[in-house]
């Protein structure tokens, strides 16, 4: 993997003939103890949606997936 700092995806789904308008954002914030959380958001454009945090003991796993996340979604047809 690359060693770059990776900031927040922000991603959206809007499909007008289905009444589809829907945002997915990933987030990787470092935890008090060394690990790393990812953070998700989803839900319908225009409302707070729901999170999800998920942490791990390595920064490495979390950006793995972090990576893995966005790959599915983008493939589910998610966009910028």
């Amino acid at each position: 993997m690359e060693n770059e700092e990776t900031g927040p995806v922000h991603l959206r789904r809007i499909d007008p003939s289905q009444n589809m308008r829907r945002f997915y954002t990933l987030a990787i914030q470092p935890t008090l103890f060394g690990g790393a959380s990812v953070i998700r958001n989803w839900g319908r454009i225009g409302t707070n949606g729901q999170s999800m945090m998920e942490t791990f003991d390595q920064a490495e796993d979390a950006e793995t997936t972090m990576a893995k996340l966005e790959r599915t979604k983008r493939r589910r047809g998610y966009r910028d």
